[in-house]
């Protein structure tokens, strides 16, 4: 079994896409995910499972569909690759609560991460490494013009935001397990 971070995309605090992670813990259960946990209330998961991520991101998606009637992105990836997504990190001597972690659903294409690389995001600064989304903000997320919507429409891939705090609190709840 190898345990896995879900990062919903579209969890809402009401209206069509409100998931509590109390009945979505029940709901993954049910569905044959082991030792689900949730972190937040903003869609963050850790499960333990023998499925590959595509399998596991399909069940995820349809049974919140089925079960809890939301229309979400879902992406998962494997506690190593969230220490490697830390690791790689090019602003790990910024201020951790100025930087943001968007995680795409896969790799842009070359000539669409060429012309969003060559936007200019200052006073922000974004790097594009793999399927990542570094983001430095100036002052705060809010006014960051690379924002996860701005991301998804710019590199054409769903794509969900996490802090830095987040990402770090995900990856030590991740090796708990």
């Amino acid at each position: 079994m190898k345990t896995t971070i879900i990062l919903l995309r579209g969890v809402m605090p009401t209206g069509k896409n409100k998931v509590l992670m109390a009945p979505l813990r029940t709901a993954l259960e049910e569905a044959g995910l082991s030792q689900v946990r949730t972190y937040i209330q903003s869609g963050n998961v850790i499960v333990s499972t023998r499925l590959g991520l595509p399998a596991v991101e399909r069940l995820v998606h349809e049974t919140i569909k089925e079960q809890l009637g939301a229309e979400l992105k879902v992406l998962a990836r494997h506690v190593p690759y969230f220490e490697e997504v830390l690791a790689r990190n090019p602003f790990k001597d910024e201020d951790p609560a100025k930087l943001y972690f968007t995680l795409l659903a896969s790799l842009p294409e070359a000539a669409t991460l060429a012309a969003f690389q060559a936007l200019d995001h200052a006073p922000d600064q974004v790097r594009v490494v793999g399927d990542m989304a570094y983001v430095r903000c100036h002052t705060k997320y809010s006014d960051v013009k690379a924002n996860n919507n701005f991301i998804e429409k710019k590199l054409k891939l769903a794509a969900t935001t996490r802090n830095f705090n987040t990402i770090s609190k995900l990856v030590a709840l991740g090796n708990e397990g």
